[in-house]
């Protein structure tokens, strides 16, 4: 179950994005006001797809997954987020809806702000809307790459991706463990489960890669980057 608090404030929080920086102390301590903090634990859902959009969230603790959810129950997984990311969605001074479902991954805090209060700021403050602008746009310049890579990619070059962005993008490391299970690998990759696997497993037997449960090391990233680019 997840539990409410507010232990931090938007003036002194180290887990603030930077383009609260743009904010002043006044501008802060408004949306300290209209927000709350809640923990959620490993499973737990942030937004519902098609849920009213009431708040916008700063992801401050844990691991979570977008993604985005079909009538035949099927799910293309987008993205992870982890700290310390913002997600609300393309519904914002839209529709007011999400277009997506988030989860957590693992033990987590959000910190929830008024949404209200949050176009309150953009309004009141250029500097900030500006680079609010900016950073929804490099999460689209990503996600259009996924799609090019779901969209013009065969399976390998598809797993092959997977891997390099849990590496790069995610771990930051060649060894990495995962919370996420072999389906949720498989909608990141947009592949059915049994196929992914058999991929994975590929993989492994040709040295490029070595995983013992949820446990990854990836032994060779120049194939693996191979992979991606001529599959």
């Amino acid at each position: 179950m997840s539990q409410y608090s507010k232990d931090l404030n938007c003036v002194n929080c180290p887990f603030k994005l930077s383009l609260f920086q743009h904010l002043s102390k006044e501008e802060l301590t408004y949306l300290d006001e209209n927000r709350y903090e809640v923990h959620f634990n490993t499973g737990e859902t942030i937004f519902k797809q098609g849920g009213a959009l009431t708040h916008i969230a700063s992801l401050t603790r844990g691991l979570f997954k977008i993604y985005l959810e079909d009538k035949n129950k099927n799910n293309l997984l987008l993205r992870l987020l982890k700290p310390t990311e913002l997600v609300g969605g393309p519904g914002f001074m839209v529709d007011s809806r999400h277009h997506f479902s988030v989860t957590a991954l693992e033990n987590s805090t959000v910190c929830f702000v008024d949404i209200k209060a949050f176009e309150e700021i953009i309004r009141q403050n250029s500097d900030f809307a500006l680079q609010f602008i900016g950073y929804l746009n490099a999460i689209h310049i990503n996600i259009y790459d996924k799609l090019i890579s779901l969209t013009h990619k065969n399976m390998h070059g598809r797993v092959a991706d997977t891997l390099i962005y849990l590496s790069k993008n995610i771990y930051e490391s060649s060894n990495f463990e995962t919370p996420l299970s072999r389906q949720d690998l498989a909608d990141l990759s947009s592949l059915a489960k049994e196929s992914f696997i058999r991929i994975l497993k590929e993989f492994k037997d040709s040295g490029m890669i070595h995983f013992e449960g949820n446990s990854f090391h990836i032994k060779n990233h120049e194939a693996l980057q191979k992979i991606s680019q001529i599959s």
